[in-house]
Formats: structure tokens, sequence, C-alpha cells
């Protein structure tokens, strides 16, 4: 009786230590983590301003596109480029410079830039590794956060789907500030999401730098009309 004992209490704990792997990328992805994340709306709100994201399923819309489409798969391919190169410094450097590179506008390169350089300075102090020593100066955000999951081995698959869950209810909650929508159409939108989260994971697990490509050009060319919005809540 007391070996059954023990190897149910032994299936419990690895089962209790699978869940809890998963809790640095809560931790770094949390809305309290110093990225400042909470400033940058991706160009949302310049569609608000137009009109093109009015409701929840506007909004819906437009985040299904760039998750799918747009921004968010090609961080996705970043994420995951990151994560395999995060012991190789030459490698990250390269993958680091081309991400700034795509940004499309000024604003744009501008979120992924600060938020970069602020999760590897915040990391650099909670939880470091040397992949993060390899990375200086503008650093692209997806570029810090794969490389940090990769050098503290966390799995691949989870790190992009709490990247992609992160990038989503950081649109949705700039879109509840800005209101077309209030909190409740907020968590319907996100929980709608998820399937469009899950498959751009999936690609994105077995992707390469050749897969990086974007489709939705009307939310670049809005980050590009936010730089001169006359009245503006956030920086992008």
């Amino acid at each position: 009786m007391m070996m059954i004992v023990v190897a149910d209490m032994t299936i419990i704990t690895a089962i209790n230590m699978a869940d809890s792997a998963h809790l640095p990328l809560a931790i770094w992805l949390s809305p309290a983590f110093p990225v400042g994340a909470f400033a940058y709306s991706h160009g949302l709100e310049w569609a608000v301003e137009c009109g093109d994201v009015h409701d929840a399923a506007s909004l819906s819309a437009w985040i299904h596109d760039l998750l799918l489409l747009g921004s968010g798969r090609n961080d996705a391919v970043l994420v995951a480029a990151s994560h395999s190169s995060a012991r190789d410094a030459k490698a990250l450097a390269e993958i680091n410079e081309l991400a700034l590179a795509l940004a499309p506008s000024r604003e744009r390169h501008l979120e992924t830039a600060q938020q970069g350089t602020a999760f590897v300075t915040a990391m650099r102090t909670s939880w470091p590794c040397a992949a993060l020593d390899a990375l200086n100066g503008a650093t692209a955000y997806p570029v810090a956060l794969g490389a940090a999951a990769g050098a503290h081995d966390l799995p691949l698959a989870a790190t992009l789907e709490h990247f992609l869950l992160a990038f989503t209810a950081n649109l949705v909650s700039a879109a509840v500030r800005l209101g077309p929508i209030g909190q409740t159409d907020g968590q319907r939108v996100t929980a709608g999401a998820l399937p469009a989260i899950q498959e751009t994971a999936r690609f994105a697990v077995s992707s390469t730098l050749d897969d990086l490509g974007s489709a939705t050009i009307r939310a670049d060319l809005f980050s590009m009309q936010h730089e001169t919005q006359y009245s503006r809540l956030f920086r992008s």
C-alpha cells in the first residue's frame, strides 16, 4: 500500500511541476511586468478614430487578421526563431536586426524597441540569463521574449500561446479605454480570439524566418497615420 501511495504522489508531483513550468511566462507577460505595453495601441487608436473599429465584431475581426495575417503572426515567427537561437549570440543579433527593420512605421518601431529593451532591463535583474546579456541596445520585444524563454528552457508552444494572448489582451484593453466596447464585450472578444491564437502558435512552432510576411496593409498604414493624429491616448 505504501508503494502505491508513493507512486501516486510521484505522478501528482510530476503533474503539478508540469503545470507550474509555465508560471514564468504568466509573470513576464502580465500587465504588471514593467515593459509599458499599456501605452501602445498598435495603430488601433486610429482605427477607432476613423470608424474601422467601432464595436465588438469589428474589433474581433481586426485582431483576428493581425493574429493570422499580420504583426501577431510575424512576431510569433520571431519569438520561435529567437527561442531556438537563445544560445547563439550571433544569430540572436541578426534576428533582432531583422525584427527592428521589419517595423512598418516609426511608432511601431518605437513600440517593439521600447518594450523589448524594457523587458531585457527588467529580466537582467530578476531572471538573468546569457541570452539577454548578448542583446545590447534596442531590442525587439518578440526577440527578447523568445530568447529569454529559450534560455530558461520554457516550452516553445506555451511561450507562443502566452505571448499571443498577451498581445490580444493588450489590444482589447486599448479598445476598452478608447470607448467602442465595454469590459464585458472585451472578455467576449478575448475568448473569441483563442482559436486564432492557437492556430498561429501551432504554425509558428515549426516556422522559419522565411515564413515572415504580412497582408494587413491597412493596419500598417493606420500606424503611420497615428503619428499625426491630433488627439490621442497612446504612443502608437
